[in-house]
């Protein structure tokens, strides 16, 4: 049987508290554009040719927000500026600061809903050059 080949994450759909802040949020921070509006289930799509997300406003999100999902993560191209973009818009950075990974460093913040986002310097942290155990 032959494997399916992906070539990345299309998009992710994410409940959101407040949709006007959440699209505020990623276009500032990550200069995501309105892609789609969907006014029949209260969202947007958002996002660049590469990363999009779905966003859909759900009345009472942050007393039931699900548990499971721990963080979505984003290669970053110019991550030397990500605490200064941080800092510019006012958002914590998390543990600290940068944390050094082998082959990569990441910063961590919060969307306004509570979503953990990890921005990272390495794309997979280079583990696409890694071959798997035999």
């Amino acid at each position: 049987m032959s494997m399916l080949q992906t070539t990345g994450i299309d998009h992710l759909n994410l409940e959101v508290a407040d949709l006007k802040k959440s699209v505020e949020f990623y276009e500032k921070l990550f200069g995501f554009e309105v892609l789609e509006d969907c006014p029949a289930d209260n969202g947007k799509i958002i996002g660049t040719k590469a990363a999009k997300l779905c966003l859909y406003e759900t009345p009472g999100f942050q007393e039931y927000r699900k548990v499971g999902l721990h963080h979505i993560g984003f290669n970053i191209e110019n991550f030397d500026d990500v605490e200064r973009r941080c800092a510019e818009l006012g958002i914590d950075v998390m543990y600290g600061g940068t944390v050094n990974w082998p082959g990569s460093r990441s910063i961590y913040i919060q969307d306004p809903n509570g979503y953990e986002l990890e921005l990272t310097e390495v794309w997979g942290a280079g583990l696409h050059n890694r071959q798997p155990d035999a």
